[in-house]
């Protein structure tokens, strides 16, 4: 299964689209989700920035799907915390942690905070959706408005307790791999937070 990407708006931000769910659709997404979604399963967010959801709702009112996203963050969606004037909708399902069926796939959350309170992970089959926790080199930023440095540190920590290895698509940048995250966590990131 091939996992489709386009980074869009002015933050260059990754919108994914794979099996049917699409992943975090930010500004000026909705257009190429449209040309490109086949079978719409669902709308999956790894958090709630604006970059992240910009298009969710209209996404969520064309194709008629649910949206995820942990519980910590919904508020994102309901509230403009940043005054942008997004397009503001609700979430379907609040996540905690943990697998979730959806159609005749496992997509399993897992809750790093940091970024945001309810910053997550998502991963389906061979695949992480690292949202704004992990980049190729690099790790979210913990400045913002409900970003907590502290909790970036322990899911860092946590992070690297991942006992097996899987291609890593971020929220903005290329790819990497959890071992390489890890490598990059242990070697500088832990050091110097």
């Amino acid at each position: 299964m091939q996992v489709k990407f386009k980074a869009c708006g002015d933050y260059q931000t990754n919108c994914y689209i794979y099996d049917g769910f699409i992943i975090d659709p930010g500004v000026e997404a909705f257009v190429w989700v449209m040309e490109n979604i086949k079978n719409p399963k669902a709308i999956l967010l790894t958090h709630g920035h604006f970059d992240h959801i910009w298009s969710v709702k209209d996404l969520k009112d064309e194709l008629n799907i649910p949206v995820y996203i942990h519980k910590n963050d919904a508020f994102m969606l309901e509230e403009d915390i940043f005054n942008m004037n997004i397009p503001k909708t609700k979430a379907d399902f609040l996540v905690d942690e943990g697998d979730i069926k959806i159609d005749d796939k496992i997509v399993k959350f897992r809750h790093f905070p940091g970024h945001t309170p309810g910053c997550c992970v998502i991963e389906i089959d061979d695949i992480m959706f690292s949202g704004d926790f992990i980049f190729n080199g690099s790790i979210g930023r913990f400045d913002f408005p409900y970003s907590n440095q502290n909790e970036m540190k322990n899911s860092l920590k946590n992070f690297l307790s991942l006992n097996y290895d899987k291609i890593i698509y971020p929220g903005h940048g290329d790819i990497t791999s959890i071992k390489e995250a890890q490598q990059n966590i242990k070697n500088y990131w832990l050091k110097v937070l």
